[in-house]
């Protein structure tokens, strides 16, 4: 399954709550490794929509509120560092449509080399 393009991904999940610190469950500090900051919550945007572009996402569970769904990839920040993440995604039992939820860090993908 695949992110439709037009997924919500909702400003106040950018700016309140990824890119601002928490004393539980912070993400800002991972996140600003990549250069991410509250001032540039577009630039997270945008990488995020590139990330489910080029990864298909993978059915996690349903609850009363929806399917829940995981895409694992690599983000790549403004200063060119790259994170691995695993994106969690929700297609609304309500309306069908898919909201962006949260994302984690990943262990980074093994290398054969």
């Amino acid at each position: 399954m695949w992110i439709p393009d037009n997924a919500s991904i909702p400003d106040e999940k950018l700016t309140r709550y990824l890119l601002i610190y928490k004393v539980r469950n912070d993400k800002s500090q991972f996140l600003a490794q990549a250069g991410f900051t509250a001032q540039n919550a577009e630039s997270l945007r945008i990488a995020i929509q590139a990330l489910v572009q080029s990864s298909e996402a993978i059915e996690d569970r349903t609850n009363e509120y929806g399917t829940f769904y995981e895409a694992k990839g690599e983000l790549v920040g403004t200063n060119g560092e790259t994170l691995f993440v695993t994106t969690i995604w929700l297609q609304r039992q309500s309306d069908g449509e898919f909201q962006f939820v949260t994302l984690k860090p990943a262990k980074e993908p093994r290398s054969d080399a």
